[in-house]
């Protein structure tokens, strides 16, 4: 099994209670006019799956960051 790795996914929309919901394993936080998703992403493949699945909801991803281990 691969490293778990910390990851920052910003959107520019602010994502509704519901919308967060469709990804269980991260923390949404609201911020005017966007939205950024902390969590624990286990691999590329887990990666590409959040990604994919914000673009087919129409969300506009701004970035992607690594958070690194304290």
């Amino acid at each position: 099994m691969g490293a778990v790795t910390k990851m920052l996914i910003r959107v520019d929309t602010e994502m509704s209670d519901e919308l967060s919901s469709a990804f269980p394993h991260l923390t949404a936080r609201h911020h005017r006019a966007s939205t950024t998703l902390t969590g624990q992403i286990s691999d590329q493949e887990e990666l590409q799956g959040v990604l994919h699945l914000l673009t087919s909801l129409g969300i506009d991803v701004i970035e992607v960051l690594t958070i690194p281990e304290d």
